[in-house]
């Protein structure tokens, strides 16, 4: 993307940013909501029971009433395009043709960014089912686009008269694999940016993300855009030592629930910063991680909220 692309999207925020505080209260409240107390988040919308990355997916956990944020990852196609999908190839363990028959040849674990938008129309993710999930509907479900999937959400929100919600999207990036796998993160970050901006939720977005190098940029480039740091079970470093290596305050850090206690949870409070961990599929669980105060908890059974 060209640099003045890059600021002509940029500005477009602060105004659409700018415009929002500036109307009546009413409208603020409407277009910069505050983020929720607690975040009760669908993990890929709601994997343990619906086609991961869904549209499908987003609906049934908007059908659950303490969901607040829709979590969801995100690639970019050889064409441009942003999908949401989260491995970095055609998984043949749940992906199947559109026809439902095997996948074959190339397409086995075919690298999602060497395909166009057109070509991933003609996989499904849903016909065969997930065996790691054996509650999850089987059903015929595309891959789809994140502006379709976001303007798909925010319409059955308002049919079903439930509050906003709030969107965890992940930019599924590594270092080492830049131009192979995904553009670089700059590129990325921007053609994600560009469709949260047209679909009017960036008030409502945190982008969240393994790779430092994409929130780093989104900090410098995009700062009125929330940002989340995603921490491995293996991390042993501190709070203050994962914001040293960013080198900014994330308004979230994200870790996987194994490694949270309260010392930790305590550090990055003194902060300002959120702790959310992923995946908690255990309702037990998900109820200690409750008492010690987590700011949000991610799972593949938002039911179990």
């Amino acid at each position: 993307m060209s640099s003045n692309k890059r600021n002509i999207i940029a500005t477009a925020l602060f105004l659409a940013l700018l415009t929002s505080s500036c109307n009546t209260k009413k409208i603020v409240r409407m277009q910069n909501p505050e983020f929720p107390t607690f975040s009760y988040e669908g993990h890929r919308g709601a994997r343990g029971l619906y086609p991961e990355n869904s549209i499908g997916a987003m609906k049934l956990a908007i059908d659950l009433p303490k969901v607040t944020t829709l979590e969801m990852d995100c690639h970019i196609t050889k064409d441009k395009k942003v999908v949401v999908y989260h491995d970095d190839y055609l998984n043949p363990k749940f992906v199947t043709y559109k026809n439902g028959q095997e996948l074959r040849g190339k397409d086995i674990k075919g690298i999602i960014y060497s395909y166009t938008w057109d070509e991933l129309k003609g996989f499904d993710l849903g016909l065969k089912g997930n065996k790691d999930f054996p509650d999850q509907k089987k059903v015929a479900t595309p891959i789809a686009l994140l502006k379709d999937l976001i303007k798909e959400s925010e319409a059955y929100t308002k049919e079903k008269k439930r509050p906003s919600m709030f969107y965890n999207i992940e930019t599924k990036s590594r270092d080492g694999k830049d131009h192979e796998w995904h553009p670089a993160p700059q590129e990325f970050s921007d053609l994600i940016l560009e469709v949260v901006i047209e679909q009017g939720i960036a008030p409502r977005t945190v982008i969240q993300s393994f790779d430092k190098r994409t929130i780093q940029y989104i900090n410098k480039t995009y700062p009125q855009i929330k940002t989340s740091y995603l921490i491995g079970e293996k991390n042993s470093k501190s709070i203050k030592e994962l914001v040293a290596e960013l080198g900014f305050t994330p308004f979230i850090i994200s870790p996987h629930y194994s490694i949270v206690n309260a010392s930790f949870i305590k550090e990055a409070h003194d902060l300002g910063i959120k702790i959310i961990p992923w995946t908690v599929n255990d309702k037990k669980r998900i109820t200690e991680l409750e008492t010690l105060k987590v700011d949000g908890i991610i799972s593949d059974y938002p039911n179990l909220f």
